[in-house]
């Protein structure tokens, strides 16, 4: 044998997890209402897949309303299957799950995003001076400070909920119903986004709290004339550090791998 040939180099695939592939891991509220593309529990959202784990007991409004009360255990125990299933990163289908970032960060042992209202002090640093980051929440009444404080955010930030609309709040929080009205759904989030900027005019961008809004970013944004940004900008800025594009040829990537 001729032992000057040269050798393949070899690559060694790391085990230890069930699924693979699937970055992304995503504690759902147990709900039964129509969720449309864009919202979090559609599949069809992500450019990457995703693996999602229903936390029985966990409804919208013992979530919303009652402070997600008696639950941590469950949300606990569910993000670390997650993880043991694949999951490189763990975020939320409520915002309000904000009260509980720092508990699965530390016990995921993963990066987590809890709630999309972790961008408020991302995006109020890239505002001009005198402008302010807004809130259009499912739940004005029930957005704590605790709820705020959780992220970082400043605790007068101003808010602006869909409790007075004729759908949203009904279906998402009430469960009145299992179908979706979407037009009626944009009207109420516009109405609240128009609200917020009508009391607070040194609003300069929105964050939705609501995991269930991103499908009426783009209108909303269009109405006022701001910003918009929602669960799915959180989630692509998480996942990009898990998935960063590669600008060099896999030859050139090789070698800096050292294989």
């Amino acid at each position: 044998m001729d032992t000057h040939l040269p050798q393949p180099s070899r690559a060694i695939a790391s085990g230890g997890k069930s699924v693979y592939g699937a970055p992304l891991g995503i504690l759902m509220l147990e709900t039964r209402f129509a969720r449309v593309p864009g919202d979090i529990g559609h599949a069809g959202t992500w450019p990457f897949p995703v693996l999602y784990r229903v936390v029985r007991g966990a409804s919208p409004e013992r979530v919303v309303l009652h402070a997600a009360e008696g639950l941590l255990p469950r949300f606990l125990e569910a993000a670390k299957d997650l993880v043991d299933l694949g999951a490189r990163a763990i975020t939320t289908s409520c915002g309000f799950l904000s009260l509980f970032q720092r508990e699965l960060a530390a016990h995921a042992g993963v990066p987590v995003a809890a709630s999309s209202l972790m961008q408020i002090p991302w995006v109020q640093a890239s505002l001009p001076p005198g402008r302010r980051v807004g809130v259009v929440t499912v739940s004005a009444g029930s957005l704590t400070p605790a709820h705020l404080e959780a992220v970082g955010a400043p605790v007068d930030t101003p808010l602006a909920g869909t409790e007075n609309g004729v759908e949203i709040f009904r279906v998402l929080v009430r469960g009145e119903k299992e179908d979706l009205d979407v037009a009626l759904a944009a009207r109420d989030i516009i109405a609240a986004g128009r609200d917020l900027v009508a009391r607070h005019p040194e609003v300069g961008a929105i964050v939705l709290e609501c995991t269930n809004m991103p499908p009426y970013a783009a209108v909303l944004a269009e109405a006022v004339g701001l910003p918009v940004y929602d669960i799915t900008t959180l989630v692509r800025f998480l996942c990009a550090g898990l998935l960063p594009a590669s600008y060099a040829p896999p030859s050139d990537r090789a070698t800096l791998l050292g294989i």
